[in-house]
């Protein structure tokens, strides 16, 4: 079984080993260009960077709960000005809201408002659905196969050291 990938210079012949790893590499660059072109367009229609968007989806992940600026900057990997300063624009669009902690004069705690849930549901539902609609007939197996795929993948690139220069 050949797989062209319209515009490239091979064909893939899916019953040689090496042709065949090619064609899976290929086509999961082929998804992240992709879902890095949603990643770009979301942003835009929602006028805010990738970390703004990340910390809006881990708060709404979050819900309720009640986050400290900290924890959001240990998960982006930033500095807590860094932090202030993402969060200081996040409030001055409505995103987000600070809460006092009732314990602690001097620390706070970070909310999604529930406008935001809205405007990200809506910019993202649509696209949500139609990847659980790419998804939803696979068989067992089928499913089985992909993430067991995407987590050896995820352990690979997450093994990939970064060199001192």
């Amino acid at each position: 079984m050949a797989v062209d990938f319209a515009g490239y210079w091979y064909e893939a012949d899916l019953t040689d080993t090496r042709s065949r790893s090619r064609a899976v590499l290929e086509a999961l660059r082929l998804y992240r260009a992709a879902e890095m072109a949603m990643r770009r367009r979301t942003r835009e229609s929602m006028a805010m960077g990738e970390n703004e968007l990340l910390v809006l989806r881990y708060l709404i992940r979050r819900g309720e709960a009640l986050v400290r600026p900290v924890e959001l900057a240990a998960y982006l990997g930033v500095s807590t000005a860094s932090m202030t300063a993402l969060l200081d624009r996040l409030e001055k669009s409505g995103h987000i809201t600070r809460i006092a902690n009732p314990d602690d004069r001097r620390s706070i705690f970070v909310r999604a408002t529930p406008l935001t849930e809205e405007e990200v549901r809506a910019t993202l539902g649509a696209m949500h659905e139609r990847m659980y609609d790419a998804v939803e007939g696979m068989s067992a197996s089928e499913a089985e196969a992909v993430v067991s795929f995407l987590t050896r993948m995820s352990r690979a690139v997450d093994a990939v050291a970064v060199e001192a220069p």
